[in-house]
Parts: C-alpha cells; sequence; structure tokens
C-alpha cells in the first residue's frame, strides 16, 4: 500500500485536503460523450447535479466538449454557451459547490473562472491551446488560486489513438509531464493535480500497465487524478457495453486508490464514494 501523503488544494480560496480521496463527478454537457449515461441537456443538469452532491462528490466537472475518438469539433464559441449557463445554474443553486470546467481552451477556461468555476480540467496538459499555460499562471499572478489539472495526451481527440507507440510507456508519460509541469511552474502555477491520461494516446493494454505502475507517478509529489470510468479499457477488456461496465470501473477505481489516487473521475459518484471508504480502511490499517 502507498503511504498516504496529505495535499491540500486552495480552491479560490477555500482548502481542500486530499488525505481522504476525492470524488468528481461528470457533467458532459454533449450530445456525444461516450457513455450516454453521462450525457444531460441544460434542463437536467440541476437534478443529476444535486444527486451527485448528495452522493458525496467534491466536484461537479462541467464539459461541452467530448473527446472520445473521433468525435466531432466543437467551436471555442458553441462550447462555452453550452457549459457557462450550466455553471451559473449551479452555483445559483448550490452556493458551495466546487465547480470544475474541462475544457482544453484558454478562452473558455477563463470564461468558466470568471463565471465561477474552481479548479481548470484541460486534457491536452496545454498541448492544444499554447494560451492555456498563459491563462494559468495569469490567474495564480492575480492571486485566484485555481488548480489545474495537467493531463498527458498526444495529439488531438481526433489522431490521438495514432500515437500510441512509446519506448517506455510509464517513464515516457513521466517524461512528457514533467516538461509540462516545469512550464507551468515557470509561469507562476501554483496547485497542480497530475492525470496519466487512460485512454488518450493509450491501447487497452497500454492502459492496464500505466494503472499497474501509477506509484510510480508519486516522484512529482503531486495529487494524481484518475479517470477510467466507463471507459474502452473495461468493457472491451469484458466484452460488455459502457452501460455494463461499473462494475469494471469500481474495481479499476480500486486499483488505483491503493496505489495512491487523490482525485476520481466517475460518472457514478455513490460507488466511487464507498470505494474510497472501504480502501481507505485497508490503507489506514497498514
Amino acid at each position: 500500500m502507498p503511504k498516504v501523503t496529505k495535499k491540500t488544494l486552495n480552491c479560490r480560496g477555500r482548502l481542500l485536503d486530499l488525505a481522504q480521496p476525492a470524488v468528481m463527478g461528470i457533467l458532459n454537457i454533449t450530445p456525444d460523450s461516450f457513455f450516454a449515461g453521462s450525457r444531460v441537456s441544460p434542463d437536467e443538469t440541476l437534478s443529476r447535479a444535486s444527486q451527485m452532491l448528495t452522493d458525496g462528490a467534491t466536484f461537479l466537472d462541467i464539459g461541452g466538449y467530448s473527446t472520445r475518438p473521433g468525435a466531432a469539433e466543437v467551436s471555442p464559441s458553441q462550447e462555452a454557451d453550452r457549459v457557462l449557463p450550466v455553471i451559473e445554474s449551479i452555483l445559483r443553486n448550490f452556493p458551495d459547490a466546487l465547480v470544475s470546467i474541462d475544457t482544453f481552451r484558454a478562452s473558455v477556461a477563463r470564461q468558466a473562472v470568471q463565471a465561477g468555476a474552481c479548479l481548470i480540467n484541460d486534457v491536452s496538459g496545454g498541448t492544444l491551446d499554447p494560451a492555456m499555460f498563459e491563462t494559468v499562471g495569469d490567474l495564480a499572478r492575480s492571486g485566484l488560486t485555481v488548480p489545474y489539472v495537467l493531463m498527458h495526451m498526444r495529439g488531438t481527440p481526433q489522431t490521438m489513438q495514432t500515437m500510441t507507440t512509446y519506448q517506455q510507456l510509464t517513464v515516457d508519460v513521466i517524461d512528457e509531464l514533467a516538461r509540462q509541469l516545469a512550464r507551468l511552474r515557470r509561469l507562476g502555477a501554483v496547485d497542480i493535480i497530475l492525470d496519466p491520461g487512460f485512454g488518450f494516446a493509450k491501447t487497452p493494454s497500454q492502459n492496464f500497465e500505466l494503472l499497474s505502475q501509477l506509484d510510480s507517478f508519486h516522484v512529482f509529489d503531486e495529487p494524481l487524478l484518475v479517470g477510467l470510468s466507463r471507459k474502452t479499457t473495461i468493457w472491451k477488456t469484458l466484452t460488455i457495453k459502457p452501460e455494463q461496465a461499473l462494475n469494471g470501473t469500481t474495481v479499476l477505481n480500486t486499483a488505483a486508490l491503493l496505489k495512491g489516487a487523490s482525485i476520481l473521475r466517475v460518472h457514478d459518484v455513490r460507488e466511487a464514494v464507498e470505494a474510497i471508504k472501504l480502501s481507505q480502511k485497508l490503507i489506514f490499517f497498514e
């Protein structure tokens, strides 16, 4: 079992202790996300958000651009039009909610933060918008403390599955994240969360390899976010559909927790919270 290290995030002045892992609930304001159960219309958002918060979600991750392989292109203005009203509505109705914006575009991230989002979740790790790191640095220098999720990905959502060749998978992913992390630090970013990017420029076999070596990422001494929920790695391995992949998700989430994951990004919040409670009993029993 990994040693659990306390890590505090400053989310716009609210301190969050990740000594006990947190859950990030997925709210996709898109018509084409890979798991149909994660797609919500603006009218459904409040009820889904309410249920996730009741079930124990720490963050609500709002996305307006599907990053599944082969997803259709969405303009920045269309993406903003999808997510900004939802963020504002959630925070009007649940003022204490911690809202994350799932975007790789600096302009959308900045607008979302202005609307009240307290965390930026960038699946591209700053590789798809050269203004993203500057934006994160600007926010930090202005005193607006907004943690940033730095995820590993190669290419674009449309091309990433053609870029799965690595010399040494875990070493290469760590090296590529390290270079981006150094750039962020030079620009003044403070609270950074690392995400190995399961399913992004990785085959199912590579995802299992990466998960088996997840504790290697503690070399950074940064909290780790893991997003495995209902992904292809699970349902193709089990020859089932995404709608049947909850049990497999819980199994892999538990493995991630036992290797030191600090945040689970999931479609099913209650089950993830239960996995955290039970795995923590094992970790602290040692």
